[in-house]
């Protein structure tokens, strides 16, 4: 094995030392997997290994890519997160009651991976449940590479086996910012597509909105990478649609318009974080870029949009629980009495007309963005309340975060994400550099409906000018 073969080179680079044989696809198998052994052990975050397996793609890709016939990820190793369906590997979702669950066909976006040469080493651990960590009784926690008492984020705990060399390209999903959240925790990229671009799973529900599937990776430009293997539709199921990604709207940051969001009164957020947001308008300055701090018009600040978002995510949330169950929740969130759990409980506790008006509420948003983003091409937002924080076994509705000294309630961990998830915009996670702990700090641009490569490149024009991913220093060896 080339010994001088950077483990933290972007997917896009691992390709091209593929193709000009500086390095085979065994090989760099053989350096994931003896990274795997000598760092997950810390880590926790491969719970399911598929060794044997990847060593014969890599010899068949070796083969392919020798006689000329090479797929465009041929040789490159990936990883699952362990929610989403790869055929012969187990799909638990941390649930111990599903911990030989073997599945039998690959969901739609591993078969995309698989049939580009992509080589699957394994899969990555997520909650048991929705949380914000990747934590359950049947893997236990997966910690952050800058620091082991900290959450890598979640529910996408995969997020760290990127930033450690243990994989150059994850499959994560995002609702409530489980790609673009761990992304931003552990120093690196992620992108959540526009609803309908991608697939969402095995089988999607119309009636389901908000959830994604998307890649996470050291670079945004293998970020587009992955998003030219995985979007469009579903082979076989509505032949007659097609999707156009449009061309990004800028190739410079000079072309560029950019929106930053203010800060928000009843919105907390992490002061190194709004500092990072503040250097990169500095330097964006610099670019010549057109920046400005203001908010869609008619949105306010954001409250309703949030609430809106809270609202229609509890209804899913609650489809399938026990009404005993359903019913304590609500009685639970409505002693708390605050509007946030309001907005819960009125989703636990909605008609079928609350969610078709909700909906309707979402299409007002959608139309309010798209009029946005014909004067602006990205705007700017903090990822996240606050930097990784440390790990919590404690009931849900008793968690705090601890934002420039002050406790804020665990739930809000949604707010700065559901910017783009309510309406299904793209939106792309990108380092910000590190706080004074050495723990990363992540914005993200969210951009036009379907414009993923927008928001893809602006992101990576940044890499080069403000901030790009840095490796954890324990693991670089």
């Amino acid at each position: 094995m080339p010994s001088e073969f950077n483990p933290f080179a972007s997917a896009t680079d691992m390709l091209a030392a593929l193709d000009e044989g500086r390095i085979s696809s065994r090989e760099l198998v053989e350096l994931h997997i003896e990274r795997i052994e000598r760092h997950n052990p810390a880590i926790n975050v491969i719970v399911t290994k598929n060794y044997d397996n990847a060593r014969a793609m890599a010899r068949e890709a070796d083969e392919a890519r020798a006689r000329g016939h090479a797929l465009p990820l041929a040789g490159l190793p990936v990883t699952i997160k362990d929610q989403i369906d790869v055929a012969g590997l187990r799909t638990t979702g941390g649930n111990p009651e599903r911990a030989e669950h073997i599945a039998e066909t690959d969901a739609p976006n591993v078969a995309r991976l698989r049939a580009a040469g992509a080589i699957i080493l394994g899969k990555t651990n997520v909650p048991n449940t929705g949380d914000w960590q990747a934590s359950n009784p049947l893997f236990g926690r997966t910690n952050n590479p800058w620091n082991l008492e900290m959450t890598s984020g979640g529910s996408t705990g995969g997020a760290a086996a990127v930033a450690t060399g243990m994989s150059p390209l994850e499959l994560g999903s995002d609702i409530g910012g489980s790609v673009r959240i761990p992304a931003a925790y552990c120093g690196i990229y992620g992108h959540k597509p526009s609803e309908t671009a991608m697939p969402k799973g095995s089988l999607p529900n119309p009636a389901v909105p908000l959830t994604v599937q998307g890649p996470l990776a050291r670079s945004a430009h293998d970020l587009e990478l992955a998003l030219n293997v995985m979007a469009g539709p579903v082979e076989g199921e509505d032949i007659g649609w097609r999707l156009t990604i449009p061309q990004t709207r800028g190739t410079e940051l000079s072309e560029f318009n950019v929106a930053l969001l203010p800060r928000l009164d009843w919105l907390p957020c992490d002061d190194e974080t709004l500092a990072a947001q503040e250097r990169l308008a500095g330097r964006l300055s610099e670019c010549g870029t057109t920046v400005k701090e203001l908010t869609p018009e008619d949105i306010g600040d954001f409250k309703e949009y949030y609430e809106t978002y809270l609202a229609l995510l509890n209804a899913m949330v609650a489809r399938n629980l026990p009404d005993h169950v359903r019913e304590r929740a609500v009685t639970r969130l409505k002693e708390n009495g605050d509007p946030i759990s309001l907005a819960k409980a009125r989703g636990m506790d909605a008609t079928v007309g609350d969610y078709i008006g909700w909906i309707e509420q979402r299409e007002l948003y959608r139309r309010m963005y798209r009029d946005f983003f014909r004067d602006w091409d990205i705007l700017v937002t903090p990822v996240t309340l606050c930097p990784a924080y440390p790990h919590t076994d404690e009931r849900w509705l008793d968690r705090m975060l601890d934002v420039n000294g002050t406790p804020v309630a665990y739930d809000l961990l949604s707010a700065y994400p559901s910017f783009a998830t309510l309406t299904g915009q793209p939106a792309t996670s990108f380092p910000a550099g590190l706080n004074r702990d050495d723990l990363p700090l992540g914005l993200q641009a969210i951009g036009p409906y379907l414009e993923d490569r927008t928001t893809i490149r602006f992101a990576d024009l940044l890499s080069r000018s403000f901030s790009g991913q840095v490796a954890p220093w324990a693991y670089v060896d």
